[in-house]
């Protein structure tokens, strides 16, 4: 990598980090690129520059949230490997108990619905479907390749659209919720 790509990466993680610092403590709407420049240091047409205005800058700050979650998935699943249920149980449980927990989620979810972040776990969910079907899929190729195709991507696509919908909004505590959850893409594998 040159040395202009590193600190062009370098900068863009920076000002991500800021975005996501801010949100915690304003809430999406209340964040504003001048703020996210003051925080890192630079001017404000810089981040303009890098993310071509507010829309591409909250992409970036949940594609690194998405990642982050997805490195907690992958982990969860491949620690299970081939046995299913507890692989599906402990990934779903480890992105409950962290997103409850984890600040910007929750303003995430606390925050406005049409002009904040939650469409992108929502009605433009398709970064976090895309991801974590992804991650499902690396590990079902390693561990269950008779579980492969259609009726994996069937499953996957059903339970990571049922685990955000338990982040969202929670029937029950982690624990039960990611059981109930990881029967049903046993089930959902087995058909």
């Amino acid at each position: 990598m040159t040395y202009l790509a590193e600190n062009r990466r370098r900068l863009r993680r920076s000002l991500v980090a800021a975005a996501r610092e801010l949100t915690v403590a304003n809430g999406w709407d209340g964040v504003r690129m001048a703020d996210v420049a003051a925080a890192v240091g630079v001017s404000r047409q810089t981040v303009y520059n890098e993310f071509d205005g507010k829309p591409g800058l909250a992409e970036a700050v949940v594609a690194a949230e998405v990642e982050r979650f997805v490195a907690t998935v992958r982990a969860a699943l491949f620690e299970h490997g081939a046995d299913v249920r507890a692989a599906a149980r402990a990934a779903i449980h480890a992105v409950l108990v962290e997103g409850a927990a984890d600040p910007l989620v929750r303003a995430i979810l606390t925050g406005a619905p049409d002009g904040g972040l939650l469409p992108y776990l929502t009605t433009d969910g398709g970064m976090v479907l895309a991801a974590a079907g992804a991650v499902i899929r690396e590990w079902a190729a390693e561990f269950v390749p008779e579980a492969g195709g259609d009726r994996l991507d069937a499953a996957a696509d059903a339970v990571v659209r049922l685990t955000v919908s338990h982040l969202m909004l929670p029937a029950a505590p982690p624990g039960p919720t990611a059981d109930a959850l990881a029967d049903d893409f046993v089930r959902l594998l087995a058909d």
